[in-house]
């Protein structure tokens, strides 16, 4: 007993140990791993590739875009219709998912943890001669005669929201099920530059089930041009890259080993690898009342060893919306929310976090510079100008943004968002899992830790005007108010 209990210690460290080092080497591959960051000019971005399904959409950002390729992200939002399924799939970069509007039912698969969790469903195929065969842990197999019904087993189905953020690590199969009455949307944030994805820098996601229609393939909405100047910027050893078709990867395999190694007749092999022309997307009505969330479900009390506690009950999703856990606060201008590695310890690992900010009318942020990662930043409600200036003192964006649009701010570009007449809200996937900012404005502000001296002489003022940039704000952080002082 004494054995068992030193080896689960053992294998809950070796798990969190590899965590850990996941997480610092991600830090140092992304940074001698990042793309080239040489630009005169960053605007907001709309999707450019549209792939329609029976029961919804995805949309993708062009990965290729040269601000896309500095923070090494590739960004995309699906939208699914009330009682659809998007079928089920992996990719080899971890991916940060905001959900925009909606709910609906999550399932992720972590290798190697079991299936600790189960619900009654009805039968998918009738059962043949009165009898189901069921597999059980041990390797055994029993039959059971069920009439109409069994239990099955599974991994956890976790409920999603709107305003949740949802980790999805690298290699992890996952589906999602809308089981609401309205659209569920979702944009989610691939990070192409973390050591975990040993391929190349380009956007890959493995489906399960399903393809892409060769009607629903929409295409680049800018053009051609806009294509060919993409297929230009993604040569690889002299070979151009294609666009991606998302074509269920089991239809290639010799029907005949897959039947063999599933142990099942070959017409079901034939069935899982025929061409799908309902898409990645699908309708699947006959789920809505039989699968069931987290909470809901009864976990099946056996034997805990160690490793289910760090790694396979991982925490996975956290709302951003939640009142209670807002970073920065101020009656007059908005509010702030971070999701980082603290709040969501599996961002540890996938060395990501998010943002979600609100301004008032007529509100600004300070003008600030992230330390220590890229801010990709989608535009969730309203309008507002933003500008940011590089290196060089110069401005490479002075644009007014709106819902939908999405901008990257690269790391120590120096940035800052001022609302409209109408509140301003915002969603920022960061390449970091604990950003840093440093503020020039406001009781934190560079400006308020230097020297009057050092002021006075830097911009030529008196130092009367030094200490108005320094106290002005001071009653205020990183979220301004309105107001102008003559």
């Amino acid at each position: 007993m004494a054995s068992k209990f030193g080896i689960a210690i053992f294998l809950s460290l070796l798990v969190s140990t590899a965590f850990a080092n996941n997480n610092e080497v991600g830090g140092q591959t992304r940074l001698t791993g990042a793309q080239q960051c040489r630009f005169e000019r960053l605007s907001a971005s709309q999707p450019s590739q549209r792939i329609e399904s029976e029961a919804g959409i995805i949309e993708l950002w062009d990965e290729f875009e040269e601000q896309f390729q500095c923070a090494g992200v590739a960004p995309l939002r699906k939208v699914l219709q009330p009682d659809a399924l998007l079928l089920p799939s992996y990719h080899p970069n971890p991916r940060l998912v905001y959900v925009q509007q909606g709910e609906g039912l999550l399932g992720i698969t972590f290798p190697g943890c079991p299936e600790t969790f189960h619900s009654e469903s009805e039968q998918i195929e009738s059962i043949r001669q009165g009898r189901s065969h069921q597999r059980i842990r041990g390797g055994e197999e029993q039959e059971r005669v069920m009439r109409g019904q069994e239990i099955e087993q599974h991994q956890k189905v976790h409920r999603v929201r709107r305003g949740d953020i949802v980790a999805l690590p690298a290699g992890a199969a996952h589906w999602v099920f809308n089981n609401g009455n309205e659209q569920l949307v979702c944009i989610s944030m691939n990070d192409l530059n973390h050591q975990a994805n040993q391929l190349d820098h380009k956007f890959r996601e493995f489906f399960l089930a399903g393809g892409v229609p060769r009607s629903g393939q929409q295409g680049y909405q800018r053009g051609q041009q806009s294509w060919q100047k993409g297929q230009q910027r993604s040569m690889r050893g002299g070979q151009q890259d294609i666009r991606e078709t998302f074509q269920n990867i089991l239809r290639a395999f010799d029907a005949e080993l897959l039947s063999e190694a599933y142990n099942v007749r070959p017409d079901i092999i034939e069935r899982i690898r025929r061409d799908d022309e309902r898409g990645l997307i699908v309708n699947a009505r006959e789920m809505r009342g039989i699968l069931k969330p987290d909470e809901e479900e009864q976990y099946q009390r056996q034997p805990r060893n160690g490793i289910e506690e760090t790694y396979c009950s991982m925490k996975i999703r956290t709302n951003i919306d939640n009142i209670r856990e807002v970073e920065t606060y101020s009656r007059e201008a908005g509010k702030i929310n971070i999701v980082n590695r603290y709040k969501l310890p599996i961002l540890r690992a996938m060395d990501m976090s998010a943002e979600k900010g609100k301004l008032y009318q007529n509100a600004m942020t300070s003008p600030h510079w992230s330390v220590n990662g890229h801010a990709i930043v989608y535009v969730t409600r309203g309008q507002a100008q933003v500008q940011i200036v590089d290196q060089n003192g110069q401005s490479v964006m002075n644009d007014i943004v709106n819902e939908g649009d999405m901008f990257v701010v690269p790391q120590y570009f120096t940035s800052t968002f001022r609302a409209d007449r109408n509140e301003f809200e915002w969603v920022s996937f960061k390449t970091t899992g604990e950003p840093m900012k440093s503020p020039l404005v406001g009781y934190t502000s560079v400006m308020r830790a230097l020297p009057l001296q050092v002021m006075t002489n830097a911009y030529q003022i008196s130092p009367r005007d030094a200490q108005d940039l320094k106290i002005n704000r001071g009653g205020e952080s990183f979220l301004l108010s309105s107001g102008r002082r003559s």
